[in-house]
């Protein structure tokens, strides 16, 4: 036999009033359904609950015991429902976000920022994936929603498009191609070249194009941080070829010269990802629909 709510409440009510008539009336029940309730739990507990004394009904020793659970379960449901309502109103939760380390360095802070001025009581967290591993653990919903280089082929997943990620070439301002606007493959092979480390998705993409375009690199260092390929790119130790997206400071102040390599038709797309059938978290959907906004000025597509 399973213990019901209704027994509970009935026993709780009674406990409180010490009357049987009075729990009644309190819960809008008639007394015998009370006293149907308080006998079922006594016979599946094996143990009297009350004395009857008269009008008065008192805990017994059993039933002292009991209440003091049945009041602690009482309170954590109270709490599971204020959780709840907090959920609604955003005002506790998680939200978990995959990205690349690009994404979570040049793009997310402004939106993050302003996610938690408004929504203080949500714990962000962000795990910095490529962009396959991202996919899986979203697939996974180990995350709630992934931001990755497109496309993504997983059945478990929905895609949408947010913005174009061109990647571009950078040198130096007093390199020889810095007076050029564009260039091909077969000037980024004639010139020493720092790159990512294989693992990222933008290593895998440059290497396949130098393959389809036959060509050999001059690949003198692999590096894991973009910040530090910039670096030393300014200091002349070759050039590179990084997102677009993490140049805004170097471009302004003249630090370094970007290069068009790609045709649009080329680029790839930075991309949302989440589970097929739909975004539970409220958190993920108000996050998204920032994400969007923000991008909105940033040649979102």
């Amino acid at each position: 036999m399973i213990t019901s709510m209704e027994q509970l409440t009935a026993f709780r009510a009674v406990a409180e009033t010490g009357s049987f008539t009075r729990a009644a009336e309190k819960l809008f029940r008639t007394q015998p359904a009370i006293s149907q309730a308080i006998r079922s739990l006594e016979e599946e507990l094996g143990e009297l609950l009350f004395t009857r004394e008269g009008r008065q009904s008192r805990l017994t020793q059993a039933g002292r015991i009991f209440l003091i659970h049945v009041e602690e379960m009482f309170e954590t449901l109270e709490q599971g429902r204020d959780r709840v309502a907090a959920l609604k109103d955003l005002t506790a939760g998680e939200l978990t976000i995959s990205t690349s380390d690009t994404t979570a360095y040049y793009i997310l802070p402004d939106v993050l920022k302003r996610f938690r001025d408004q929504y203080p009581g949500v714990d962000v967290r962000i795990q910095c994936k490529p962009s396959p591993e991202s996919a899986a653990q979203v697939a996974a919903r180990e995350a709630d929603v992934g931001i990755v280089t497109l496309p993504i082929e997983n059945p478990k997943l929905a895609c949408e498009d947010l913005i174009l990620r061109e990647d571009v070439a950078i040198c130096a301002p007093t390199h020889e191609l810095a007076k050029r606007r564009k260039i091909v493959f077969q000037d980024l092979a004639a010139h020493p070249l720092l790159l990512l480390d294989h693992g990222s998705n933008t290593r895998t993409y440059i290497d396949r194009r130098f393959r389809d375009a036959s060509l050999k690199p001059q690949i003198i260092m692999e590096l894991g941080s973009i910040e530090v390929i910039k670096k030393l790119v300014q200091l002349q130790f070759g050039i590179s070829i990084v997102p677009l997206i993490a140049l805004q400071t170097e471009i302004e102040q003249g630090t370094l010269k970007a290069l068009r390599v790609f045709k649009k038709s080329e680029c790839r797309t930075l991309g949302i990802i989440y589970p097929e059938r739909g975004i539970h978290s409220l958190a993920a959907r108000i996050f998204i629909e920032m994400l969007r906004n923000y991008l909105d000025g940033k040649a979102r597509l």
